[in-house]
């Protein structure tokens, strides 16, 4: 039996072609210029797990389920009495995600989570915050495959930010564009 590392398949993909295509465009000359994802961190705001604590380890079990790996709870740093909140409250989840199991998120959410989005007609390209970082918003986290739908009680929205290296939008957009992410035309 042959001793061989798996390598996920976007990141072949990426130190096949997607380098070659990157330092074409943009005429790179060294390496390390090429721009690279650094990591996707994924964040479930939980404002109704307030009332009900079982809600927020539902999410949070869910959220680790998405990401393959254990979500952090985010606590309140503040008393809000308005909204019922007292300091240290769990009131969502996050993961950050790098290397390979990056890439294989990376994977589910262009092959198979965005294409069960209803009324999907793409990603909005302008979406970028100026240092080549893409931040998006799902409605539902049901989209992905690890969630059987059956065993829901509630659907959750979340926040997924693609961090790149790269150092202008441009760059970033053409890098993610090579990854198949699915923008829209103007």
């Amino acid at each position: 039996m042959a001793d061989t590392k798996y390598t996920p398949r976007l990141k072949g993909d990426y130190n096949e072609r997607i380098k070659g295509v990157m330092t074409e465009k943009f005429g790179y000359t060294n390496p390390m210029q090429l721009p690279r994802l650094d990591k996707i961190v994924l964040n479930m705001g939980i404002g109704e797990a307030v009332a009900d604590s079982k809600k927020a380890n539902a999410a949070l079990k869910d959220l680790t389920q998405i990401a393959g790996q254990k979500a952090v709870p985010t606590k309140a740093r503040t008393s809000i009495a308005g909204f019922k909140l007292r300091e240290g409250m769990i009131i969502g989840g996050k993961v950050t995600l790098r290397g390979d199991q990056m890439y294989e998120f990376l994977d589910r959410l262009i092959t198979i989570a965005l294409p069960r989005v209803k009324d999907f007609r793409g990603l909005k390209p302008t979406s970028f915050d100026g240092r080549g970082n893409y931040a998006m918003g799902l409605k539902e986290h049901i989209v992905f495959p690890e969630i059987n739908y059956d065993q829901i009680d509630q659907m959750w929205g979340m926040d997924i930010i693609v961090c790149t290296t790269a150092r202008t939008d441009d760059e970033a957009r053409a890098l993610l564009t090579e990854f198949k992410f699915p923008f829209v035309k103007n």
